[in-house]
């Protein structure tokens, strides 16, 4: 039988590497960025088109390369970071492997142009597909710069695979961002079709978190360090009232390397446990130095994911740092050891029970009795003796129709100014005219609507059900563009991230058609003046806030217009929620709109919104 087994030919092993390392165009910048740092610059430029798609390039003032190893950055498992497999364990840049350029350039067109500090000369490589086209001497500044251009051209399947300009912008975004916080000291500038998106110049941590996510993120940061043998923390948390909807301001850093752990992140949350309401994620930026020999970060292709030897140790040191700052700066309650002594109960009370308050109650005193007073005797020698009296009831409320006239002559325009005390009665959410009316549906744990039907009983999930009501009202709402809106008694300003208003910028006018009105957008600033009738002040900014992560997390998809995407993300806000008690007519009115609904069976996530059982059904339960 003839052998069958075969060495892959490079390319074909490039791009199978290529796999790997680039999924999306934000894994060539992250790659890209890191190579920058690792060339020492202390300035680097991002510049992308058509987010990623059609190119992307990082141009850096490092150390630059020499014509042969610019040729060999090209090659598998070429580097200049380790030497034997001891390095390892040893590491304190970024890549390694030698793959990163190998993988991108199998799979993209690229341009590398680098000089040296002490050369006159640079050098200019041009690659595609794996296939070096030219090679040359060229005249360019001091450093390297790399461009990828028409990402996987030679593989249109992974191509199309690629996300909306939106979503995957958003991801570069993120990339960008987790290494500029991991640097403070190098000065970061991103541009996005022409137009500057940041421009980070070098600064100490807390500023460079203030220029990525605003000015306002200022006063939410809780200063965290704390120095152990195992482990040094320092960095930032964020105030438990400016708590989130979405992860979008959870970093950690281990080694200046961004890393995704859930086993940290809980150490967060437990630190906040009891500040934070559920469903909401504390902010934090926290850098973590531990022994390089202590950790594997060659575990994941990405390194994103680090192995820790002893990763209960740096639970209990990371929560009770966090829980540390929190009391230290007056966030979370702790004991006091300054408070003053005199306030505390005295040591000779401490063994004493608490004396029982005593009431004393005539229990003779009959307030219907006939009352009795003393009267002054009018006889001479200037005593007086106690005589008692009877009091005249009849007198007292008979008084009261005094000047009344009688009833035979009495005019009913003397009544005509005579005004009743009564208390406020708040109206029901619906009005029932029908006097008796049945009242045939029943709400089971605050969650479910039962109702009876012909053929046995429906069941009717109340939040899905309510999304649903929502959804098909804005979507008419939008497309008609006749909403109402209220108007506020005064501007309402929310602050967002720099990457966040661009987002709501472009959705401006989907916003507006709902009711919202908007008076200024400024870089972290966005000024509201009137909102839709049915929503409330309080919850707009979770509105505004789930709508951005909605965007920000792949939804929608290529086939759902922004209209529809913003009705569905306003439905899901606005809906009532599991737990939420309903009178009996407010029951029955969602029961009739949800079956007035065009596509009443599903919700806007296209999820059931009832349940039906049948007598049959019912019966065989008891069989």
């Amino acid at each position: 039988m003839a052998d069958i087994i075969q060495l892959l030919p490079d390319h074909v092993a490039n791009q199978i590497a290529a796999g790997e390392v680039v999924q999306r165009p934000a894994s060539v910048v992250k790659e890209l960025l890191e190579n920058a740092i690792d060339a020492d610059a202390n300035q680097v430029k991002l510049i992308i088109k058509e987010a990623g798609k059609t190119l992307i390039q990082v141009i850096d003032n490092g150390k630059g390369m020499s014509p042969t190893d610019a040729r060999l950055s090209f090659e598998r498992h070429a580097t200049s970071k380790i030497r034997a497999a001891e390095d390892l364990f040893g590491l304190h840049t970024k890549g390694f492997r030698g793959e990163a350029l190998a993988s991108i350039a199998a799979i993209a067109h690229v341009e590398l142009k680098t000089r040296q500090p002490e050369e006159e000369l640079g050098t200019q490589i041009t690659i595609e597909g794996s296939e070096i086209t030219a090679q040359e001497v060229v005249v360019t500044p001091e450093g390297t710069s790399v461009a990828v251009k028409h990402l996987f051209f030679n593989i249109p399947a992974r191509r199309n695979f690629l996300k909306s300009n939106t979503v995957e912008l958003r991801h570069i975004i993120d990339e960008f961002q987790r290494v500029a916080l991991a640097h403070p000291d190098i000065a970061f500038m991103m541009y996005h079709n022409g137009s500057e998106s940041f421009n980070l110049p070098a600064s100490n941590y807390r500023q460079r978190v203030v220029n990525i996510f605003g000015n306002k993120t200022n006063e939410k940061l809780v200063p965290v360090n704390e120095v152990t043998e195992v482990l040094k923390i320092s960095g930032f948390v964020g105030k438990p009232e400016f708590a989130k909807k979405n992860r979008n301001e959870q970093f950690f850093f281990v080694n200046d390397r961004f890393i995704k752990s859930a086993y940290l992140n809980h150490a967060i949350n437990s630190a906040f446990e009891g500040l934070i309401k559920d469903g909401a994620h504390p902010s934090y930026f926290l850098n973590l130095e531990v022994d390089p020999k202590t950790i594997d970060i060659n575990i994941h292709p990405t390194k994103t994911e680090i192995k820790f030897d002893d990763e209960h140790t740096l639970y209990a040191i990371i929560r009770s740092s966090v829980k540390h700052s929190l009391g230290q700066f007056n966030i979370a309650p702790v004991l006091d050891f300054d408070l003053d002594t005199n306030l505390d109960t005295p040591y000779n009370y401490k063994n004493k029970a608490a004396a029982t308050p005593t009431i004393e109650v005539d229990r003779n005193f009959n307030p219907f009795a006939e009352e009795m007073a003393p009267k002054r005797s009018s006889s001479g020698g200037g005593s007086a003796s106690a005589v008692s009296f009877k009091k005249d009831t009849g007198a007292s409320w008979e008084s009261l129709y005094v000047g009344l006239e009688s009833k035979g002559t009495r005019d009913e325009e003397d009544f005509s100014e005579v005004e009743f005390e009564s208390e406020e009665t708040t109206e029901p959410l619906f009005q029932d005219n029908e006097v008796g009316a049945t009242q045939n549906t029943y709400q089971v744990h605050n969650k479910y609507i039962v109702s009876t039907i012909k053929s046995g009983m429906l069941v009717i999930d109340q939040h899905r059900a309510h999304q649903r009501i929502l959804y098909e009202n804005l979507l008419k709402s939008m497309t008609v563009k006749e909403a109402v809106s209220q108007q506020l008694l005064f501007p309402l300003e929310l602050h967002f991230s720099s990457n966040e208003i661009p987002i709501l910028e472009s959705l401006k006018e989907d916003l507006e058609s709902t009711g919202f009105i908007f008076s200024q957008f400024g870089e972290d600033l966005v000024e509201i003046t009137g909102v839709p009738i049915n929503v409330p002040e309080s919850e707009v900014s979770i509105i505004l806030e789930q709508l951005i992560s909605d965007v920000e997390q792949e939804v929608p998809d290529s086939s759902f217009s922004a209209t529809d995407l913003l009705a569905k993300s306003i439905a899901k806000s606005l809906a009532i929620k599991t737990g939420q008690s309903l009178t009996k007519l407010e029951q029955e009115h969602m029961v009739n709109s949800l079956f007035a609904c065009k596509e009443p069976s599903v919700s806007p996530t296209n999820r059931p919104t009832f349940i039906t059982m049948s007598v049959d059904d019912l019966d065989k339960k008891f069989m």
